[in-house]
């Protein structure tokens, strides 16, 4: 009887710390729900006290109250109770619909908003940038943007009749691929993992070898002298690899990096055959994405550059789709119209920042260079630019055109049948 009131007890333990879709365990390990996110707030309350009475506020206090608002901001979730939600999603979410619509009333805001909208952008790209701090707001305005354009183009530009079936399954095709491609993208760049064969046995053994005397201490001062033992050689072992490859030895990771491999310092993990961390993916591009990242930049361009087409040719009809852009008389005299015209503008511009990514892609991977390597070689002034830049050939690991390409459409494969990497 006292077994099953025990388990009873624990089965209920068990039941009352699973939490519910609208529960979480705020920063103080308590038990709290979403509705209760204005309740209980000391930080804020003594903040706002101090403000109303003209008091200096504390010097933690602002960061207290970030604290308190970032933590509180939750989403219900099905599994493991409300998931916190970071705050920098939903700038885009909000700010992006608005200034489009605001652009949509008359020419000259289109043009203010069209040229404020890359400058926001640029500066919290720098911003985050020199703050070595990672962000979702670049790959929440990339996912809204897609998602924004095909409802436009669904809502507004597919009932006009100038679009037909095929040309919608078309555009939508292009959308699937372009998503599948970037979740592909972001699984895995291509970590440097620690090879768990590599480590030494951590068992301590406490008996005694045959040649010594097992009853001195019960065998445990021979047992301690090997591991110490064990330990000094590994060490040894350690600071001789690391003598003799110290630009591959990271500090950070604890692993002797392969040629041509990186640490991120955004991600804080190394990289093979690193090419540069992407904002608009939040994640790094290596030897285990970069084909897919490729594949990505294609599939949208190619979707975005024929949407655009397909929009042109719905507002503007009398002019040809490469002048309509610049030239569409009459398009803010319908609301709908101006949207449409006004959205095709942003698609324009985001195409044009992307397909500058796709040329210095193809561009580095036509001389098998990877962009933190010409960063590195243009710095130490090692390679050859040409181009404006665009070109930079350090002349390490080119082998022709045909080869270059060749070994980055299979590096992936040679990911797959090599050996994890060596732990030091």
């Amino acid at each position: 009887m006292k077994k099953r009131a025990k388990r009873a007890l624990k089965e209920e333990e068990e039941k009352e710390e699973v939490l519910c879709c609208c529960e979480y365990v705020n920063r103080h390990g308590e038990r709290s729900h979403v509705a209760a996110c204005c309740c209980d707030c000391e930080d804020l309350d003594d903040a706002c006290d101090r403000f109303l009475k003209r008091e200096p506020q504390k010097p933690e206090s602002l960061s207290h109250v970030a604290a308190v608002v970032s933590d509180r901001i939750r989403v219900p979730w099905f599994w493991g109770g409300a998931r916190k939600l970071d705050l920098s999603i939903v700038p885009p979410l909000v700010l992006l619909p608005a200034l489009l619509h605001l652009a949509a009333f008359h020419f000259l805001l289109g043009v203010l908003v069209l040229t404020a909208l890359p400058g926001l952008v640029l500066w919290y790209y720098f911003f985050t940038h020199r703050k070595k701090g990672r962000t979702l707001f670049f790959l929440s305005l990339a996912l809204f943007s897609l998602g924004y354009m095909y409802y436009l183009f669904v809502s507004e530009v597919f009932p006009r009749g100038d679009v037909g079936e095929g040309e919608l399954a078309a555009v939508s095709i292009g959308v699937g691929l372009t998503l599948l491609t970037l979740i592909y993208t972001k699984r895995d760049p291509g970590i440097v993992r620690l090879d768990q064969q590599a480590v030494h046995s951590t068992v301590t053994y406490y008996s005694a070898p045959p040649d010594k005397d097992s009853s001195f201490n019960g065998g445990m001062q021979e047992a301690s002298m090997t591991a110490v033992q064990r330990i000094g050689s590994s060490e040894q072992e350690g600071l001789e690899l690391k003598e003799s490859g110290r630009r591959n030895w990271c500090s950070v990771c604890r692993v002797v990096r392969p040629p041509r491999a990186g640490h991120c310092r955004l991600c804080g993990v190394c990289v093979l055959r690193l090419d540069h961390h992407c904002v608009w993916i939040n994640n790094c591009v290596g030897q285990a994405n970069h084909v897919s990242f490729l594949l990505t930049l294609v599939f949208f361009l190619l979707t975005s550059l024929y949407g655009i087409g397909l929009v042109l040719r719905s507002v503007c009809p009398q002019q040809n789709v490469l002048t309509a852009l610049l030239y569409c008389p009459g398009v803010y005299t319908q609301y709908s119209s101006a949207l449409c015209f006004t959205c095709a503008w942003y698609c324009s511009i985001v195409t044009g920042g992307l397909l500058h990514l796709l040329l210095v892609q193809v561009i580095n991977i036509s001389y098998n260079v990877t962009e933190r390597e010409a960063r590195v070689a243009l710095r130490e002034k090692t390679a050859r630019s040409a181009c404006w830049g665009l070109v930079v050939d350090t002349g390490v690991h080119s082998r022709g055109l045909w080869s270059n390409w060749t070994e980055f459409m299979s590096m992936g494969d040679k990911l797959r049948l090599s050996s994890p990497t060596d732990l030091v």
